[in-house]
């Protein structure tokens, strides 16, 4: 239930700002270059979200790797995500101090946590898998 709305969300985000124009990341005080990273890496990260969740699916966990795979790939995105969401609160918000930003800005707190829920986590297939491997041993 948190997977889907997180993807989506950094998804439109990473969309609003395609095509990419320099003169936006500019205006927040990027270069292009930073810039464009954070355009794709909002949109990429919501994808990897969305299909590393779907290699937790019956069929498509059952093939050779996709379990795992789409565990690495949770994870990676949930790093992205963090990453991408700090840049924002250190460079655009900038808060006064950490209890003023958990007090007045919960959607970005939101959105790291959830992020890092994902980053720790991964996919719960991964690790039911490993347990059952440890209990038959």
């Amino acid at each position: 239930m948190l997977r889907i709305p997180l993807a989506l969300i950094f998804i439109q985000q990473g969309l609003s700002k395609l095509p990419f124009d320099p003169a936006v990341g500019a205006a927040f005080g990027l270069s292009p270059l930073v810039w464009w990273f954070v355009a794709y890496s909002e949109v990429l990260a919501g994808i990897g979200l969305l299909v590393g969740g779907a290699a937790t699916l019956y069929k498509i966990r059952e093939l050779p790797y996709a379990a795992e795979f789409g565990d690495v790939l949770t994870r990676f995105s949930g790093i992205v995500m963090c990453c991408v969401v700090t840049g924002v609160i250190w460079v655009v918000l900038k808060p006064e101090s950490l209890i003023t930003f958990m007090l007045t800005d919960y959607l970005h707190l939101s959105l790291w946590v959830g992020g890092l829920y994902f980053a720790l986590r991964g996919n719960w297939v991964v690790a039911a898998r490993k347990k059952q491997e440890v209990a038959n041993d």
